[in-house]
């Protein structure tokens, strides 16, 4: 019998320190092909700090981190990117002087360099993120929800295996919260894109994961579906106690 093929992701061990700090203690996990998982957790429970080492920002200290079983440490963030993790940030921050289809004309130049085929791609992906009309418009002038939907474009825009999204849905009222979700969804039904996810929002968490990792001050607390994560008493007690869902 053939072995099985590795894991799209796989975050063995994970160990950050910073100034003694132990940031992330032990995070191990793994992200099938096709999955959408989201990793949860209180404010400064050492989400981002786990995105940041996938996505080449941060070495670790100890662990593994690879994707299609290859290790993706000591690599740089455009590196990371050429291998196919595409990403957001918590704080949006676009080309402002530059138009909306040209900061994703940027992300497209990752894979061609082809004005033509990247602007091509950018328009799709506008489309796409119901932004096509606010294609010419300089990026600095959008509203929060559609920089939020400008960052996004400009990681789909790479042509990424895997998608990180950090809090993508921060700020977004409930209507522009579902339209999301239903993006993300039809993305991965679709295309198969693979997504794991920072989110706060357990409206969009409970809506879109198929499964859920829960770390609390670095530490991995309890993995499931979403049903069976928030019935978890540690869950509550860390976490979802505070926060409606």
């Amino acid at each position: 019998m053939s072995p099985s093929p590795p894991p799209l992701l796989l975050i063995e061990g994970l160990v950050k320190h910073f100034r003694g700090l132990r940031a992330v203690d032990g995070v191990s996990f793994r992200v099938e092909a096709g999955e959408i998982v989201a990793l949860i957790g209180p404010n400064g429970a050492g989400k981002t700090t786990v995105f940041n080492m996938i996505a080449g920002v941060f070495e670790p200290d100890g662990g593994r981190v690879e994707l299609e079983g290859r290790s993706l440490i000591g690599l740089r963030p455009d590196q990371v990117c050429r291998a196919g993790v595409g990403r957001t940030f918590q704080l949006v921050k676009p080309f402002g002087n530059l138009s909306v289809e040209e900061n994703v004309v940027v992300g497209a130049l990752r894979w061609t360099h082809e004005i033509t085929k990247a602007r091509a791609q950018a328009r799709e992906v506008l489309d796409l993120l119901g932004l096509a009309d606010k294609r010419r418009q300089p990026a600095r002038s959008l509203t929060l929800p559609d920089r939020k939907c400008l960052e996004v474009a400009r990681a789909l825009a790479t042509k990424p295996k895997l998608l990180l999204l950090d809090e993508v849905m921060a700020g977004l009222r409930p209507a522009e919260t579902d339209r999301m979700v239903e993006t993300f969804r039809r993305l991965n039904r679709e295309t198969g894109l693979t997504i794991v996810l920072i989110e706060h929002v357990m409206r969009a968490v409970m809506a879109l994961s198929q499964r859920v990792v829960v770390i609390n001050s670095g530490q991995p607390v309890c993995e499931g579906t979403p049903e069976e994560v928030v019935r978890d008493p540690r869950v509550l007690d860390c976490y979802l106690g505070e926060e409606p869902l």
